[in-house]
């Protein structure tokens, strides 16, 4: 790939180039913390943030530089996202290997003794970071580009399986021990998407005998360990005595779970109070991933269903209350009278839980997608809930944060 010498010289918004370039310390490999040859991988924001604008870098750690995190234009998004005030993101590190290279096997370094190495490396890199420079950074001399570092909780990890669904894309199923305040170590099972690789889609404990990468690991399906899904379970507690009576008449609650991921939610409403769950996932390849490697058995108790949530809802709720939805200025939903989700499912849910999140990364880590905030889906969704019913959404306000680590507000 041939860059002009101009490439540079002006922001351009969401402009991705990645390149290789040698490494300037690879004569003195007692100092080189990385291969000969390096990946650098330029991004600027949608908009510029300051004037002059400000550039940073950020050293790719040693061993990820085949994670989605790093290794993609979505990644980078996400990262510059996440810092306030940068317009210009700079990543370096190694080359990633080729798609096909698998299983991806990481484990934390000791980075005390690589202290020097990395110093050292970054000043190394300052005549190229200036290269890479808007003309616009030097209006008061020589830009100051910091460094900023990326830090999570893995210590290691492991690929478990690498697929492809029609509609989420590429996908990873990876087994990962993280750090933990106990004595006791803490693993999980993850699932990732490639198109927002920054987001953990599921998260599961699994337990062990040995340790990671050497054993079978078992799923504990009896908690919650995604953060936000205690909250959404918890919101349960407001139609507590609705479902108490529900329970005590013989009536089993329905709880109508639109996006599947992994059905660490759908397993666990089963698992613990016994409601009849139903679920809508839009990628069957999801769905295979959720029943092979985290538990998901559907039975008479747990059913799912391959198809858009919106729609589903927007079917049930017009072959249900087709009066009131044409009362309330909607409309029937196109071809939907004589639909039947479920198997004929003729009866108002109880509950609807919505985690689905935005698809575009461009567009920001956010949840729901704006598509569910539409009147129409609002009003369908009401009038497939029964009288005492309730919606829960996972949201993720698409707000900057300060810190290189993408943060999720889920509720």
């Amino acid at each position: 790939m041939t860059i002009e010498k101009s490439t540079f010289e002006n922001l351009i918004p969401s402009q991705f180039i990645s390149f290789t370039f040698p490494n300037p310390l690879s004569t003195d490999p007692q100092l080189n913390p990385y291969g000969n040859s390096l990946r650098i991988a330029v991004l600027d924001s949608l908009q510029p943030t300051s004037d002059p604008p400000q550039l940073a870098a950020m050293l790719v750690p040693k061993y990820r530089e085949d994670d989605w995190i790093f290794s993609t234009e979505n990644g980078h998004l996400q990262l510059l996202s996440n810092l306030p005030g940068i317009s210009r993101l700079i990543l370096v590190g190694n080359p990633p290997h080729d798609d096909d290279y698998f299983p991806i096997v990481y484990n934390r370094p000791i980075l005390d003794d690589d202290t020097i190495h990395y110093t050292k490396f970054e000043e190394s890199m300052t005549p190229l970071l200036l290269a890479l420079s808007p003309k616009s950074t030097f209006i008061n001399g020589l830009p100051e580009i910091p460094f900023v570092t990326y830090e999570d909780n893995v210590i290691r990890s492991v690929s478990v399986k690498k697929c492809f669904g029609s509609c989420v894309g590429e996908m990873l199923v990876e087994d990962v021990e993280i750090d933990s305040l106990d004595t006791v170590r803490e693993f999980r099972r993850r699932l990732r998407f490639k198109r927002m690789p920054n987001l953990v889609q599921t998260e599961m404990q699994i337990f062990h005998n040995n340790g990671i990468g050497d054993m079978e690991f078992r799923l504990d399906t009896g908690c919650l360990v995604h953060p936000y899904l205690p909250p959404m379970v918890a919101s349960l507690s407001l139609i507590a005595r609705y479902l108490e009576e529900c329970v005590c008449s013989g009536i089993m609650p329905r709880v109508l779970c639109i996006g599947v991921g992994g059905g660490a939610l759908l397993t666990f409403l089963k698992k613990h109070f016994g409601f009849q769950v139903y679920g809508v996932e839009s990628d069957e390849m999801v769905v295979n991933v959720a029943k092979q490697y985290f538990g998901l058995v559907e039975d008479e108790l747990l059913r799912v269903c391959i198809g858009d949530g919106i729609e589903v809802v927007e079917k049930f709720a017009a072959k249900h209350n087709r009066g009131k939805m044409a009362s309330g200025g909607i409309g029937d939903v196109e071809n939907n009278q004589n639909v039947d989700v479920f198997g004929g499912l003729d009866t108002p849910f109880d509950i609807i839980m919505v985690d689905l999140d935005a698809r575009d990364a461009r567009n920001g880590l956010g949840a729901p997608p704006m598509e569910f905030m539409r009147k129409q889906v609002l009003l369908a969704t009401k009038l497939a809930l029964g009288k005492h019913g309730i919606l829960v959404v996972n949201v993720i306000p698409i707000v900057k944060t300060s810190s290189t680590q993408p943060q999720q507000t889920k509720i």
